[in-house]
């Protein structure tokens, strides 16, 4: 199923970095194995502000020196879609999929980890989605540019919500032709 849909979207990162994408370099895919939906490029879906606090955490953290963002257009070419039942309905078996090669290999499988409820090393989601994906690609010849998801996180908005503080729509881009241009939001 292919989105002709075009979304704002945007990436937190370092100062530095925001001006060397904005001067034309290319945006580098994440390749972590704790990445929450398998590599790609990550942006919050029209969360200019998800994306700066992302970046201000990371400065806390140590991993960059001056938060910054950068906006993005995006048109989410072949999107494998976790807002979609169809997309998630298929995740059931990419799993029993990747367990089956883990076990018959005789490794344990990666486990989400790093925090309650939040768990924000999703180590083996993300071993799911690159393994499905892949195999997608190499089987049936099924390429997907973006994967995109919904995620509940945070602490509850008041006391008895169900809305949480942080709560996102998070977009990896595995394809750099769905990146139709850049800007310095304001």
């Amino acid at each position: 199923m292919r989105y002709d849909r075009t979304i704002l979207a945007y990436h937190g990162c370092d100062a530095e970095v925001a001006e060397r994408i904005l001067g034309g370099e290319p945006f580098k895919k994440s390749q972590n194995p704790y990445d929450w939906l398998g590599e790609g490029i990550y942006f919050w879906e029209y969360g200019a502000d998800r994306a700066m606090r992302f970046a201000e955490e990371q400065k806390r953290r140590g991993n960059l020196k001056t938060p910054a963002i950068v906006g993005a257009l995006v048109q989410l070419g072949k999107c494998f879609d976790l807002m979609d039942t169809r997309f998630t309905s298929e995740l059931p078996a990419a799993y029993e999929m990747l367990k089956k090669l883990h076990d018959d290999r005789g490794t344990p499988l990666p486990v989400n980890s790093g925090g309650t409820p939040d768990k924000k090393a999703r180590r083996l989601d993300c071993a799911v989605l690159n393994f499905y994906l892949s195999f997608l690609e190499q089987t049936q010849s099924i390429g997907y540019d973006t994967v995109r998801c919904g995620f509940v996180e945070g602490e509850p908005a008041f006391e008895g919500s169900g809305i949480h503080e942080q709560s996102h729509v998070q977009l990896a881009v595995r394809s750099l032709d769905c990146i139709l241009g850049v800007f310095r939001p304001q």
